[in-house]
Protein backbone atom coordinates (compact mmCIF):
# COMPACT_ATOMS: atom_id res chain seq x y z
CA UNK A 1 0.00 0.00 0.00
CA UNK A 2 3.14 2.55 -0.96
CA UNK A 3 1.25 4.01 -3.42
CA UNK A 4 -0.32 7.22 -2.84
CA UNK A 5 -3.23 7.01 -5.37
CA UNK A 6 -4.01 3.41 -3.29
CA UNK A 7 -3.65 5.33 0.08
CA UNK A 8 -6.12 8.54 -0.78
CA UNK A 9 -8.84 5.85 -2.46
CA UNK A 10 -8.49 3.56 0.68
CA UNK A 11 -9.32 6.74 2.64
CA UNK A 12 -12.15 8.34 0.48
CA UNK A 13 -14.03 5.00 0.40
CA UNK A 14 -13.45 4.09 4.86
CA UNK A 15 -14.53 8.22 4.70
CA UNK A 16 -17.93 7.75 3.03
CA UNK A 17 -18.79 4.38 3.79
CA UNK A 18 -18.13 4.94 7.50
CA UNK A 19 -20.71 8.26 7.53
CA UNK A 20 -23.26 6.58 5.50
CA UNK A 21 -22.59 2.97 7.74
CA UNK A 22 -22.84 5.17 10.69
CA UNK A 23 -26.00 7.23 9.75
CA UNK A 24 -27.60 3.89 8.42
CA UNK A 25 -27.08 2.45 11.84
CA UNK A 26 -28.84 5.38 13.63
CA UNK A 27 -32.14 5.03 11.47
CA UNK A 28 -32.08 1.54 12.14
CA UNK A 29 -31.70 1.65 15.60
CA UNK A 30 -34.88 4.39 15.57
CA UNK A 31 -36.78 2.48 13.64
CA UNK A 32 -36.15 -1.14 15.34
CA UNK A 33 -37.84 0.30 18.62
CA UNK A 34 -41.16 0.99 16.80
CA UNK A 35 -43.25 4.04 17.44
CA UNK A 36 -43.66 5.34 20.95
CA UNK A 37 -45.56 4.66 23.25
CA UNK A 38 -47.19 8.30 23.23
CA UNK A 39 -48.59 7.03 19.91
CA UNK A 40 -49.66 3.62 19.87
CA UNK A 41 -51.32 3.36 24.24
CA UNK A 42 -53.79 6.35 23.50
CA UNK A 43 -55.08 4.41 20.10
CA UNK A 44 -54.94 1.09 22.16
CA UNK A 45 -56.90 2.97 24.71
CA UNK A 46 -59.30 4.67 22.45
CA UNK A 47 -60.05 0.72 20.77
CA UNK A 48 -60.79 -0.49 24.09
CA UNK A 49 -63.69 2.07 25.21
CA UNK A 50 -65.17 1.35 21.50
CA UNK A 51 -65.19 -1.90 22.92
CA UNK A 52 -66.98 -1.78 26.30
CA UNK A 53 -69.20 0.37 25.47
CA UNK A 54 -70.03 -2.01 22.09
CA UNK A 55 -70.83 -4.82 24.53
CA UNK A 56 -73.02 -7.10 25.22
CA UNK A 57 -73.78 -6.56 22.02
CA UNK A 58 -71.56 -7.79 18.72
CA UNK A 59 -68.05 -6.84 18.13
CA UNK A 60 -66.73 -5.85 14.91
CA UNK A 61 -64.30 -7.81 13.19
CA UNK A 62 -61.96 -4.82 12.25
CA UNK A 63 -61.35 -4.08 15.87
CA UNK A 64 -59.64 -7.34 15.91
CA UNK A 65 -60.18 -8.04 19.69
CA UNK A 66 -59.79 -11.61 21.62
CA UNK A 67 -61.60 -12.84 24.77
CA UNK A 68 -60.20 -14.70 27.01
CA UNK A 69 -60.39 -15.94 30.90
CA UNK A 70 -57.08 -14.44 31.47
CA UNK A 71 -54.32 -11.90 30.34
CA UNK A 72 -51.95 -12.11 27.81
CA UNK A 73 -48.78 -13.77 28.50
CA UNK A 74 -45.69 -12.22 28.92
CA UNK A 75 -43.90 -9.41 31.04
CA UNK A 76 -45.74 -6.45 32.13
CA UNK A 77 -44.30 -3.06 30.43
CA UNK A 78 -44.85 -1.11 33.83
CA UNK A 79 -44.92 2.50 31.78
CA UNK A 80 -47.27 1.21 28.89
CA UNK A 81 -49.14 -0.14 31.89
CA UNK A 82 -49.56 2.90 33.73
CA UNK A 83 -50.08 5.30 30.78
CA UNK A 84 -52.86 2.80 29.52
CA UNK A 85 -54.90 2.51 32.91
CA UNK A 86 -54.54 6.72 33.51
CA UNK A 87 -56.26 7.20 30.05
CA UNK A 88 -58.98 5.27 30.63
CA UNK A 89 -59.96 6.65 33.76
CA UNK A 90 -59.53 10.22 32.57
CA UNK A 91 -62.22 9.22 29.76
CA UNK A 92 -64.40 7.42 33.08
CA UNK A 93 -63.75 3.63 32.52
CA UNK A 94 -62.64 1.73 35.19
CA UNK A 95 -61.22 -0.84 33.63
CA UNK A 96 -57.98 -2.68 34.85
CA UNK A 97 -55.38 -2.73 31.88
CA UNK A 98 -52.08 -4.47 31.25
CA UNK A 99 -49.54 -3.97 29.09
CA UNK A 100 -47.12 -7.02 28.20
CA UNK A 101 -44.29 -7.75 26.01
CA UNK A 102 -44.85 -11.24 23.68
CA UNK A 103 -43.26 -14.02 24.62
CA UNK A 104 -40.23 -14.94 22.06
CA UNK A 105 -41.20 -12.27 19.72
CA UNK A 106 -41.38 -8.74 19.44
CA UNK A 107 -44.19 -6.59 20.11
CA UNK A 108 -46.86 -5.77 22.94
CA UNK A 109 -49.78 -6.96 23.57
CA UNK A 110 -52.42 -5.10 25.80
CA UNK A 111 -54.56 -6.76 27.91
CA UNK A 112 -58.16 -5.37 29.52
CA UNK A 113 -60.63 -6.83 32.40
CA UNK A 114 -64.42 -5.98 31.00
CA UNK A 115 -67.12 -5.42 33.04
CA UNK A 116 -68.54 -9.27 32.78
CA UNK A 117 -64.74 -10.19 33.91
CA UNK A 118 -63.39 -11.35 30.78
CA UNK A 119 -59.90 -10.00 29.22
CA UNK A 120 -60.17 -8.25 25.80
CA UNK A 121 -56.64 -8.89 24.14
CA UNK A 122 -55.42 -6.78 21.05
CA UNK A 123 -51.79 -6.38 19.76
CA UNK A 124 -50.16 -2.96 20.25
CA UNK A 125 -49.25 -1.50 16.65
CA UNK A 126 -45.57 -2.09 15.81
CA UNK A 127 -43.62 -1.70 12.92
CA UNK A 128 -41.89 -5.38 11.92
CA UNK A 129 -38.64 -4.72 9.88
CA UNK A 130 -39.18 -6.17 6.19
CA UNK A 131 -38.27 -9.81 4.98
CA UNK A 132 -34.78 -10.24 4.40
CA UNK A 133 -33.82 -7.35 6.06
CA UNK A 134 -29.84 -8.72 6.25
CA UNK A 135 -29.87 -9.06 2.72
CA UNK A 136 -31.26 -5.58 1.59
CA UNK A 137 -29.00 -4.65 4.19
CA UNK A 138 -26.16 -5.98 2.55
CA UNK A 139 -27.30 -4.90 -1.03
CA UNK A 140 -27.46 -1.44 0.32
CA UNK A 141 -23.94 -1.38 1.81
CA UNK A 142 -22.81 -3.07 -1.55
CA UNK A 143 -24.49 0.14 -3.19
CA UNK A 144 -22.72 2.67 -0.97
CA UNK A 145 -19.00 0.50 -1.78
CA UNK A 146 -19.42 1.05 -5.35
CA UNK A 147 -20.51 4.51 -5.44
CA UNK A 148 -17.80 5.86 -2.84
CA UNK A 149 -15.04 3.64 -4.51
CA UNK A 150 -16.30 5.23 -8.04
CA UNK A 151 -15.65 8.82 -6.91
CA UNK A 152 -13.04 8.07 -4.89
CA UNK A 153 -11.12 6.61 -8.03
CA UNK A 154 -12.37 10.20 -9.79
CA UNK A 155 -11.35 12.55 -7.49
CA UNK A 156 -7.99 10.58 -6.51
CA UNK A 157 -7.09 10.76 -10.21
CA UNK A 158 -7.38 14.43 -9.79
CA UNK A 159 -5.89 14.87 -7.36
CA UNK A 160 -2.72 13.38 -8.16
CA UNK A 161 -2.93 14.06 -11.55
CA UNK A 162 0.26 16.89 -10.89
CA UNK A 163 2.47 14.31 -8.90
CA UNK A 164 1.69 12.06 -12.50
CA UNK A 165 2.92 15.24 -14.44
CA UNK A 166 6.08 15.20 -12.46
CA UNK A 167 6.82 11.57 -12.70
CA UNK A 168 6.32 11.36 -16.23
CA UNK A 169 8.62 14.74 -16.94
CA UNK A 170 11.08 13.27 -14.93
CA UNK A 171 11.08 9.59 -16.83
CA UNK A 172 11.78 11.50 -20.06
CA UNK A 173 14.87 13.17 -18.87
CA UNK A 174 16.97 12.99 -21.62
CA UNK A 175 20.64 12.02 -21.90
CA UNK A 176 21.84 15.65 -21.96
CA UNK A 177 19.82 16.08 -18.74
CA UNK A 178 16.80 18.34 -19.70
CA UNK A 179 12.74 18.01 -19.33
CA UNK A 180 10.91 17.15 -22.35
CA UNK A 181 8.33 19.82 -23.32
CA UNK A 182 4.83 19.57 -20.79
CA UNK A 183 1.83 20.42 -22.51
CA UNK A 184 0.07 23.11 -20.14
CA UNK A 185 -3.60 22.03 -20.16
CA UNK A 186 -6.49 21.28 -17.86
CA UNK A 187 -6.80 22.75 -14.79
CA UNK A 188 -4.79 25.94 -12.95
CA UNK A 189 -3.00 24.06 -10.79
CA UNK A 190 -1.99 21.57 -13.97
CA UNK A 191 -0.96 24.15 -16.08
CA UNK A 192 0.63 25.98 -13.65
CA UNK A 193 2.99 22.81 -13.16
CA UNK A 194 3.70 22.36 -16.44
CA UNK A 195 4.70 25.92 -16.44
CA UNK A 196 7.10 25.60 -14.19
CA UNK A 197 8.45 21.96 -15.55
CA UNK A 198 9.10 23.70 -19.16
CA UNK A 199 10.40 26.57 -17.18
CA UNK A 200 12.96 24.58 -15.53
CA UNK A 201 13.51 22.61 -18.64
CA UNK A 202 14.51 25.73 -20.58
CA UNK A 203 16.67 26.83 -17.99
CA UNK A 204 18.56 23.93 -17.97
CA UNK A 205 19.54 23.15 -21.61
CA UNK A 206 20.47 27.31 -21.06
CA UNK A 207 23.29 26.12 -18.48
CA UNK A 208 23.88 22.71 -20.51
CA UNK A 209 24.54 24.63 -23.72
CA UNK A 210 26.35 27.49 -22.31
CA UNK A 211 28.83 24.68 -20.21
CA UNK A 212 29.58 22.57 -23.36
CA UNK A 213 30.14 25.74 -25.41
CA UNK A 214 32.69 27.15 -22.26
CA UNK A 215 34.35 23.74 -21.95
CA UNK A 216 34.76 23.69 -25.98
CA UNK A 217 36.02 26.88 -26.57
CA UNK A 218 38.23 26.96 -23.56
CA UNK A 219 39.85 23.20 -25.34
CA UNK A 220 39.45 25.00 -28.54
CA UNK A 221 41.58 28.21 -27.64
CA UNK A 222 44.24 26.31 -25.56
CA UNK A 223 45.67 25.22 -28.68
CA UNK A 224 47.14 28.41 -30.30
CA UNK A 225 49.02 29.32 -27.65
CA UNK A 226 50.40 25.89 -26.95
CA UNK A 227 51.28 25.51 -30.33
CA UNK A 228 53.23 29.11 -30.09
CA UNK A 229 54.86 27.79 -26.63
CA UNK A 230 55.81 24.47 -28.53
CA UNK A 231 57.52 26.38 -31.17
CA UNK A 232 59.42 28.66 -28.78
CA UNK A 233 60.35 25.54 -27.05
CA UNK A 234 62.32 24.45 -29.75
CA UNK A 235 64.69 26.92 -29.55
CA UNK A 236 65.75 26.54 -25.50
CA UNK A 237 68.54 25.27 -24.87
CA UNK A 238 67.65 24.40 -21.03
CA UNK A 239 64.41 22.50 -19.47
CA UNK A 240 63.48 22.04 -23.01
CA UNK A 241 61.96 18.60 -22.47
CA UNK A 242 60.57 19.52 -19.36
CA UNK A 243 58.62 22.37 -21.58
CA UNK A 244 57.76 20.04 -24.29
CA UNK A 245 56.09 17.53 -21.08
CA UNK A 246 53.97 20.05 -19.68
CA UNK A 247 53.05 21.29 -23.45
CA UNK A 248 52.12 18.00 -24.54
CA UNK A 249 49.81 17.32 -20.68
CA UNK A 250 48.16 20.47 -21.46
CA UNK A 251 47.12 18.93 -24.89
CA UNK A 252 45.33 15.80 -24.02
CA UNK A 253 43.84 17.42 -21.18
CA UNK A 254 42.28 19.98 -24.10
CA UNK A 255 41.60 17.00 -26.38
CA UNK A 256 39.93 15.01 -23.33
CA UNK A 257 37.63 18.09 -22.54
CA UNK A 258 36.43 18.13 -26.39
CA UNK A 259 35.95 14.41 -26.21
CA UNK A 260 33.66 14.46 -22.85
CA UNK A 261 31.98 17.49 -24.76
CA UNK A 262 31.31 15.49 -27.88
CA UNK A 263 29.73 12.59 -26.07
CA UNK A 264 27.34 14.02 -24.11
CA UNK A 265 26.20 16.40 -27.58
CA UNK A 266 26.41 13.32 -30.53
CA UNK A 267 24.43 10.33 -29.80
CA UNK A 268 25.01 7.47 -32.15
CA UNK A 269 21.99 4.97 -32.88
CA UNK A 270 20.94 2.94 -30.24
CA UNK A 271 20.83 -1.04 -31.45
CA UNK A 272 21.45 -4.62 -29.88
CA UNK A 273 25.18 -5.50 -29.65
CA UNK A 274 26.70 -8.51 -29.27
CA UNK A 275 28.52 -7.44 -26.04
CA UNK A 276 30.11 -10.86 -26.16
CA UNK A 277 32.08 -10.21 -29.29
CA UNK A 278 32.82 -6.22 -28.74
CA UNK A 279 34.78 -7.43 -25.51
CA UNK A 280 37.02 -10.06 -27.43
CA UNK A 281 37.19 -7.47 -30.40
CA UNK A 282 38.89 -4.48 -27.48
CA UNK A 283 40.91 -6.98 -26.27
CA UNK A 284 42.82 -8.22 -28.94
CA UNK A 285 43.09 -4.45 -30.13
CA UNK A 286 44.56 -3.76 -26.38
CA UNK A 287 46.98 -6.85 -26.74
CA UNK A 288 48.19 -5.45 -30.23
CA UNK A 289 48.86 -2.02 -28.65
CA UNK A 290 51.07 -3.53 -25.83
CA UNK A 291 48.15 -3.80 -22.71
CA UNK A 292 48.52 -6.79 -20.57
CA UNK A 293 44.49 -7.72 -21.29
CA UNK A 294 43.26 -11.45 -20.59
CA UNK A 295 39.83 -12.65 -21.33
CA UNK A 296 38.00 -14.88 -18.32
CA UNK A 297 34.82 -16.28 -18.76
CA UNK A 298 32.45 -14.39 -21.39
CA UNK A 299 28.83 -15.37 -21.92
CA UNK A 300 26.56 -14.98 -24.98
CA UNK A 301 24.50 -11.74 -24.07
CA UNK A 302 23.50 -8.96 -25.98
CA UNK A 303 22.66 -5.13 -25.04
CA UNK A 304 21.03 -2.12 -26.68
CA UNK A 305 23.51 0.25 -26.72
CA UNK A 306 25.20 2.92 -29.58
CA UNK A 307 27.98 0.68 -30.85
CA UNK A 308 31.55 3.68 -31.12
CA UNK A 309 29.75 4.99 -27.87
CA UNK A 310 30.24 1.98 -25.79
CA UNK A 311 33.09 0.31 -27.48
CA UNK A 312 34.70 3.89 -26.54
CA UNK A 313 33.48 3.45 -23.06
CA UNK A 314 34.76 -0.26 -22.68
CA UNK A 315 38.13 0.83 -24.65
CA UNK A 316 38.53 3.45 -21.50
CA UNK A 317 37.96 1.19 -18.67
CA UNK A 318 40.03 -1.77 -20.13
CA UNK A 319 42.95 0.67 -20.47
CA UNK A 320 42.35 2.54 -17.46
CA UNK A 321 43.01 -1.23 -16.16
CA UNK A 322 45.76 -2.11 -18.26
CA UNK A 323 47.64 1.07 -17.52
CA UNK A 324 46.94 1.56 -13.61
CA UNK A 325 46.87 -1.85 -12.60
CA UNK A 326 49.49 -3.16 -14.37
CA UNK A 327 47.49 -5.97 -15.97
CA UNK A 328 43.60 -7.26 -16.40
CA UNK A 329 41.06 -9.63 -16.41
CA UNK A 330 37.70 -9.56 -18.02
CA UNK A 331 34.49 -11.71 -17.44
CA UNK A 332 31.22 -11.15 -19.02
CA UNK A 333 28.33 -13.15 -17.35
CA UNK A 334 24.79 -12.90 -17.76
CA UNK A 335 22.73 -13.19 -14.16
CA UNK A 336 18.55 -12.12 -13.49
CA UNK A 337 18.48 -11.44 -17.20
CA UNK A 338 21.55 -8.49 -16.78
CA UNK A 339 24.67 -8.33 -19.04
CA UNK A 340 27.47 -8.31 -16.04
CA UNK A 341 30.95 -6.90 -17.40
CA UNK A 342 33.84 -6.86 -14.55
CA UNK A 343 37.33 -5.88 -15.30
CA UNK A 344 39.72 -6.35 -12.63
CA UNK A 345 43.49 -5.29 -12.30
CA UNK A 346 46.62 -5.80 -9.94
CA UNK A 347 46.92 -2.32 -9.14
CA UNK A 348 47.28 -0.65 -5.72
CA UNK A 349 43.32 0.45 -5.77
CA UNK A 350 41.53 3.85 -5.13
CA UNK A 351 41.76 4.95 -1.25
CA UNK A 352 38.56 4.16 -0.27
CA UNK A 353 37.65 8.20 0.95
CA UNK A 354 38.65 8.68 -2.86
CA UNK A 355 36.86 6.01 -4.75
CA UNK A 356 33.45 7.88 -4.84
CA UNK A 357 35.11 10.81 -6.57
CA UNK A 358 37.30 8.58 -9.16
CA UNK A 359 33.99 9.26 -12.09
CA UNK A 360 35.02 13.58 -11.35
CA UNK A 361 36.72 14.94 -14.62
CA UNK A 362 40.60 15.48 -14.25
CA UNK A 363 40.49 13.01 -11.19
CA UNK A 364 43.83 11.37 -9.94
CA UNK A 365 44.63 9.52 -7.17
CA UNK A 366 48.04 11.24 -6.66
CA UNK A 367 47.32 14.74 -5.24
CA UNK A 368 50.46 16.13 -7.08
CA UNK A 369 49.15 14.72 -10.33
CA UNK A 370 52.69 13.77 -11.30
CA UNK A 371 52.93 11.91 -14.72
CA UNK A 372 54.07 8.57 -14.64
CA UNK A 373 51.04 7.98 -16.71
CA UNK A 374 49.83 9.94 -19.79
CA UNK A 375 46.63 11.11 -19.65
CA UNK A 376 44.26 13.97 -18.49
CA UNK A 377 42.29 12.09 -16.22
CA UNK A 378 38.82 11.95 -18.40
CA UNK A 379 38.53 8.51 -18.97
CA UNK A 380 36.19 7.29 -16.16
CA UNK A 381 34.13 10.32 -16.68
CA UNK A 382 33.87 9.71 -20.19
CA UNK A 383 32.71 6.46 -20.10
CA UNK A 384 30.49 6.76 -17.09
CA UNK A 385 28.57 9.89 -19.61
CA UNK A 386 28.24 6.62 -22.23
CA UNK A 387 27.67 3.94 -20.42
CA UNK A 388 24.81 5.88 -18.16
CA UNK A 389 22.90 7.39 -21.21
CA UNK A 390 22.46 3.84 -22.73
CA UNK A 391 20.85 2.60 -19.43
CA UNK A 392 23.46 0.86 -17.66
CA UNK A 393 25.67 1.81 -14.46
CA UNK A 394 29.28 1.36 -13.69
CA UNK A 395 30.74 1.18 -10.40
CA UNK A 396 34.43 0.94 -8.50
CA UNK A 397 35.71 -1.75 -6.14
CA UNK A 398 38.35 -2.43 -4.19
CA UNK A 399 39.41 -5.71 -4.91
CA UNK A 400 40.12 -7.96 -1.19
CA UNK A 401 43.47 -9.42 -2.69
CA UNK A 402 44.18 -6.16 -4.21
CA UNK A 403 43.81 -4.76 -7.15
CA UNK A 404 40.46 -2.69 -8.81
CA UNK A 405 37.14 -4.13 -9.96
CA UNK A 406 35.22 -2.28 -12.60
CA UNK A 407 31.41 -3.60 -13.37
CA UNK A 408 29.36 -2.39 -15.90
CA UNK A 409 25.89 -3.63 -15.68
CA UNK A 410 23.33 -3.39 -18.93
CA UNK A 411 19.44 -5.03 -19.21
CA UNK A 412 20.33 -7.82 -21.39
CA UNK A 413 17.83 -8.05 -24.25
Amino acid sequence: MNSLRRRLILLLVISIVGVVGLATAAVISVRGGGPPPELTVPWIAQQMELVARLLPGPIPDVLRVQFTDHPAAGKVARAETEMLNDILQRRGLDLLAIISEKPGEPGQTASVQLPDRRWAIMDVPHLKPPGREWLVLAGWISLIVAGATAVSVYFTSVLIRPLEMLEAAVSKIGSDGVLAAVPEVGSAEVKATAHALNQLSSRLRVAMESRMRLVAAAGHDLRTPMTRMRLRAEFLDEERDKWLHDLDELDRIADSAIRLVREEVNQDAVEPLDLEKMVRDISAEMVTLGHHVSIGHLDKVSVRAGALGLRRALRNLIVNAATHGKACGIDLALADRRAVLTISDNGPGIPPDLINKAFEPFFRVDPGRQQFIPGAGLGLAIAKEIIERYGGTVTLENRLGGGLAQTVVFKAV
